[in-house]
């Protein structure tokens, strides 16, 4: 049976001095990965960190140094089981109704998880759709509680929520403060029978009203944040409060990772190709989406490297042809500065990994943030239009990858590249985290014994 929670202590005297900083975050690579960098970043500089995700996670959190607590909830299960998920990524209503569902039956492991996992905790930070979750833990606990969020949700009169930004519609600021408290509406519903009918009460903690803890209340819109992506793809609107600071991006790299023989010989053999991978996503029909995207990769006359990942795409690993190589996952810190451009999903993880390594964008979106991140990148000049999944052809993705490889598309995205290199997204954050006064205080650092280096 999964223990409850699986510490794994850097020294005996820190983990008896000092109370961790425990993220709470549930989702695909995209989502996790980014708050294990961050985890890193706090353990560098003497802080005990514990993450709080679903078991599939556990092994890439233990390898990165840090603690691991469970908490139900497996993407990757949920999507490797019905793939069919990914046919309604655009419809809002639908995937609300379907993730509505799932968490009201996950949530009934919360509160004993999350009890768990907040054990002598002297921060808890909350990420995506489970920063309610810390919520409420922290106000049962009385912990100090922090928000970290990939995707900007703060209210604005500049920015329009991420289902309208970027759009071309230009909202006055009155409207766009009442679309984003609609999208807060649309949230608060899917997430309300977890947290109001199971997770509030199991910790004696009044429900909120009916419409939620956002609107007509400062309780939530109160709370520090630390937003994890860089002003250089999206500038921090001039209405955001100093309680939301956009940080820039946390990158979990694999170092000393090895390329398998076949794939160095690859990439040695002729230009640079193009790198398409879709992650985390799934397709219901893998086979047609794939050949549709070989019959692209031809016709642009480039050589390609295909990343399967969680079943986006068809394959086994090796040769395909000539200029087709397969794999199941690749790091991105090691194959991206490689390439020549990304063909992906747009999710906050692959978008931050292709920008920083100064190369174009071509974006193919299946749900959630991935529309948004596509408009920014498109903004900055750095991708073209998204290619519409569903309308996918041949033809059109071909043609977006030549627009990609035009040659001020791949000077703009590598002058972007070197100013995303330039930040250090984890010290601004515990910078922020520093100036609210939330981090854990620490010990004298003679009194404990740290490592000489964070295993990764």
């Amino acid at each position: 049976m999964e223990p409850a929670s699986d510490p794994q202590p850097t020294t005996e005297s820190m983990n008896s001095m000092q109370k961790p900083i425990v993220i709470f975050t549930i989702g695909t690579q995209g989502d996790v990965r980014p708050c294990i960098a961050l985890g890193q970043g706090m353990q560098r500089a003497g802080h005990r960190v514990r993450i709080a995700t679903s078991t599939n996670f556990r092994k890439l959190v233990r390898d990165a140094g840090l603690e691991f607590s469970v908490l139900t909830a497996d993407f990757q299960a949920m999507l490797e089981a019905d793939k069919a998920i990914a046919d309604q990524g655009m419809n809002l209503r639908a995937m609300a109704r379907i993730f509505r569902q799932r968490y009201a039956v996950w949530a009934k492991k919360w509160v004993a998880e999350g009890l768990a996992a907040s054990e002598d905790a002297g921060l808890l930070i909350g990420v995506s759709n489970s920063t309610l979750l810390a919520k409420a833990l922290s106000e049962a606990l009385a912990i100090p509680f922090a928000i970290a969020r990939l995707q900007p949700l703060t209210p604005s009169r500049i920015l329009p929520p991420m289902v309208l930004s970027g759009s071309g519609r230009k909202l006055p600021g009155l409207l766009s403060l009442g679309a984003h408290h609609l999208l807060y509406q649309l949230i608060w519903s899917v997430m309300r029978p977890a947290i109001n009918d199971i997770v509030r009460p199991q910790l004696g903690l009044r429900p909120y009203p009916r419409w939620g803890p956002h609107l007509f209340s400062s309780e939530m819109h109160g709370a520090k944040v630390i937003n994890g992506f860089s002003q250089h793809v999206l500038p921090r609107p001039a209405d955001w409060p100093d309680t939301s600071q956009v940080v820039g991006y946390w990158f979990l790299d694999e170092r000393g990772w090895e390329p398998s023989r076949e794939l160095a010989e690859f990439l040695a053999a002729g230009p640079k190709p193009i790198y398409i991978g879709f992650g985390s996503m799934v397709s219901s029909d893998a086979g047609k989406f794939t050949d549709a995207v070989l019959q692209a990769v031809k016709m642009s006359g480039h050589r390609a490297v295909l990343a399967t990942g969680w079943g986006g795409l068809d394959g086994s690993e090796g040769h395909g042809d000539d200029d087709v190589f397969y794999v199941r996952h690749v790091p991105h810190d090691y194959l991206f500065p490689r390439v020549t451009g990304a063909v992906h999903h747009g999710g906050a993880g692959t978008t931050a990994a292709a920008v920083r390594a100064g190369i174009p964008s071509v974006i193919v979106p299946f749900y959630g943030d991935q529309p948004f991140w596509a408009r920014c990148l498109a903004r900055q000049g750095v991708a073209p239009a998204a290619v519409e999944r569903k309308t996918l052809s041949p033809a059109k993705l071909a043609s977006a990858i030549a627009q990609s490889q035009q040659r001020g598309m791949i000077e703009t995205a590598a002058a972007l590249g070197r100013a995303v290199r330039a930040e250090d997204g984890v010290t601004e954050a515990l910078r922020w985290l520093g100036a609210w006064k939330l981090l854990p205080s620490m010990e004298p650092a003679s009194q404990i014994a740290f490592p000489t280096e964070v295993p990764v």
